[in-house]
């Protein structure tokens, strides 16, 4: 398959995607969630080429977690492409909003990844309420989605089956929801992608991501592809013909102190920063 005919693909499957579920509706206003790395770079990339026919806005939002060595060529390709695209990029950071970098606090847990997700999520929804935005797009790959499933299978955590599919209910009026552009597009046509068309990505691994359980599961799923081409594929497809999207219950109320919806007194962010002193 040529390069041309390999981008027409991805696109058409992307933007089937979009137009089944209907990820993104005329007139509205989406941030897409800008890492730097190729999957980001692509939602990114995807969405800039479809905003003008799907009649939508876009802006990008990119966190600075503070891991050092890492994070700095991320934000340097987050910005390439933002200009490229001609897409607006507001830059956040662990240290203006908390105080502090992923480096200083990671000794105090088994796996930094955690205060990480926590902090990152909060502040691109917060960023993203502020700006208007009626959705988030992220990267999520059709790898990354079976990772997270096999995750909560593993922990029997049921709850996190809400949190399957191309596209998250609305919680709370200022939770704003996330799409899955790239749901079903598997992780290595992300990879050929971003090499065949010479796109600017980050794609240096986290030098925390080998502490995560998800790194571990990776490995697996990994492993059995290689042994049994196309089992990612039909694993997808099982998920989808067994599991109903479970819808979230209990009342979701805001932070006594930073206001974030959050289903106890305090949010997990502001927990942990309790936990932290």
């Amino acid at each position: 398959m040529d390069h041309e005919e390999f981008n027409r693909r991805l696109t058409a499957r992307i933007r089937d995607l979009i137009e089944s579920f209907r990820l993104i509706d005329e007139g509205e206003h989406i941030s897409v969630a800008l890492s730097g790395g190729k999957d980001s770079v692509l939602t990114l990339h995807v969405l800039a080429d479809l905003r003008e026919e799907l009649e939508f806005e876009l802006t990008a939002i990119t966190v600075d977690e503070g891991i050092s060595g890492y994070r700095e060529h991320g934000l340097e390709a987050a910005r390439e492409n933002a200009r490229l695209k001609k897409v607006e990029l507001i830059e956040k950071s662990f240290m203006d909003e908390f105080g502090f970098g992923l480096d200083d606090v990671a000794d105090g847990f088994r796996s930094p990844c955690i205060p990480c997700g926590v902090f990152r999520r909060w502040i691109l929804n917060r960023t993203a309420h502020e700006l208007g935005a009626s959705r988030i797009a992220t990267g999520h790959n059709m790898d990354d989605e079976i990772q997270s499933f096999t995750m909560s299978l593993v922990r029997g955590d049921v709850r996190k089956f809400s949190k399957f599919g191309p596209s998250l209910q609305r919680i709370h009026p200022a939770m704003v929801p996330r799409i899955k552009p790239l749901w079903n597009t598997p992780e290595r046509e992300v990879g050929i992608w971003a090499v065949m068309n010479q796109v600017p990505v980050h794609l240096e691994e986290c030098p925390y991501s080998h502490l995560s359980m998800r790194s571990g599961i990776k490995g697996f799923l990994n492993r059995m592809e290689s042994d049994n081409p196309g089992i990612k594929k039909r694993i997808m497809k099982s998920f989808r013909r067994t599991f109903r999207q479970v819808e979230e219950h209990g009342r979701i109320r805001e932070c006594i102190r930073c206001g974030e919806p959050s289903s106890a007194d305090l949010c997990k962010a502001c927990e942990l920063l309790e936990d932290l002193g």
